[in-house]
């Protein structure tokens, strides 16, 4: 069993999205002992921003024409998308920022694309663990329902568009005991983290044995 995890967040040791794919992992770990692992972190090793419109736009360049700009941004389009066809599974830990995903989850999302077709299914039929956070609360009722467009296009991609069987993980109010103006949630939070957590490593041990 070969699963890629992929991590985007830019808190280090402090991420709550990092955690979750700990948990993860160590669930999933526990179960199949044999698992091997790729693993890539867009935060603390961002791909370069301008790279996928070298690499979107070589492919109208007869092969001979390219410069060296274009077969590196190609190659690097193209070493992305194998590590998707190449694992049997993976492990996303996705934060929200700024209402949506990261410049860095979206230069990973834009150079696989550009690395295959863009009707290809790299994930096909496979688990795939997203794991996303939220610093404050997006629930319906709240003053930002419907602020939250990180969920809605990673599921767009990663299941409707590259075919991951997909179970979502989401732990909000993570910025409670961080941001004072959140200390009123501070019980809820509690209860948020608890359940995701256990999510996670339930999600772990469930997927590994599929």
């Amino acid at each position: 069993m070969h699963v890629l995890r992929i991590d985007s967040s830019i808190q280090g040791p402090a991420s709550a999205s990092s955690e979750l794919a700990d948990l993860a992992e160590a669930a999933w770990t526990e179960e199949r002992p044999d698992t091997t692992l790729t693993r890539r972190h867009l935060g603390t090793d961002p791909l370069p921003a301008d790279v996928w419109a070298t690499a979107a736009t070589a492919g109208y360049i007869p092969a001979e024409h390219r410069s060296e700009a274009h077969n590196s941004a190609l190659a690097l389009a193209g070493a992305l998308a194998d590590e998707l066809r190449a694992a049997d599974a993976a492990i996303l830990a996705l934060p929200l920022y700024n209402y949506g995903v990261s410049q860095h989850v979206k230069s990973w999302i834009d150079l696989v694309i550009a690395g295959g077709s863009p009707s290809e299914r790299f994930l096909d039929g496979k688990p795939v663990i997203l794991l996303t956070t939220r610093g404050g609360s997006y629930a319906p009722g709240t003053p930002r329902e419907g602020w939250d467009h990180n969920v809605s296009y990673l599921t767009r991609i990663l299941a409707d568009l590259w075919g991951a069987d997909l179970t979502v993980i989401e732990r909000e109010f993570t910025l409670v005991g961080v941001n004072p103006a959140l200390d009123q949630f501070t019980e809820a939070a509690a209860l948020m983290k608890k359940a995701a957590h256990e999510a996670a490593a339930a999600a772990g041990r469930v997927l590994a044995t599929r």
